[in-house]
């Protein structure tokens, strides 16, 4: 398939949603329609997903989505106390992970996938701040699927910012965004079709 990366305006020129405390870029169309289809059919039956296990005042929770966490081998992550060994990386996988580095300069040596099977799952508000995290390497997350609603909360004022997250985007999170921010997948009883959710991250090696 053809690099879509730059191909209409949308592409290339982001929106920026936060004012202070960290850089937040969205990119609404990243991808092409029939490229962001072929990767959502490829994902959801090439991985191997997983009902998502986490830590909530202190009782083990087991989600209704599922999860996949792909990276290289010797790089794992624990996320609420829970440790996740990687799958490899899949062709798909590999092909936007290759795009994002070229487009963005960075590296990345992981990617957490979540699935929603509809709008009635969702992620409460949270930070990704685990200290395995590189946090000079922005998180970059990719929407397929689904459109559905995200929105920031600034951690001292409550300030909030959201955002509908289409089909094919891109949602780039800069440092110091994880400090001073939560961010959350909103529920909604209207959406009725899945979605899937690739967040790119560097690790960094266990000393």
């Amino acid at each position: 398939m053809q690099n879509s990366l730059f191909d209409s305006p949308e592409s290339s020129n982001p929106i920026h949603l936060l004012e202070k405390d960290g850089r937040a870029e969205y990119f609404s169309h990243f991808y092409k329609a029939d490229e962001s289809d072929h990767f959502f059919e490829s994902l959801l039956h090439s991985l191997v997903w997983k009902a998502d296990q986490i830590n909530m005042f202190g009782k083990l929770v087991t989600t209704t989505r599922k999860v996949a966490w792909v990276g290289d081998p010797q790089y794992r992550y624990t996320y609420s106390g829970i440790e996740k060994i990687p799958q490899g990386w899949t062709e798909e996988l590999l092909q936007i992970k290759y795009q994002l580095e070229e487009r963005m300069g960075y590296s990345y040596n992981s990617c957490l996938l979540n699935l929603y099977h509809n709008g009635d799952e969702g992620m409460g508000w949270h930070s990704d701040n685990e200290k395995e995290l590189d946090s000079a390497t922005p998180i970059a997350s990719i929407s397929l699927g689904a459109r559905r609603k995200f929105a920031f909360r600034h951690k001292q004022d409550k300030t909030t910012v959201s955002v509908f997250l289409e089909h094919g985007s891109l949602l780039i999170m800069h440092a110091p965004v994880q400090d001073h921010w939560h961010h959350s997948l909103l529920k909604t009883k209207t959406v009725m079709n899945p979605r899937i959710n690739l967040t790119f991250r560097k690790i960094l090696p266990r000393t």
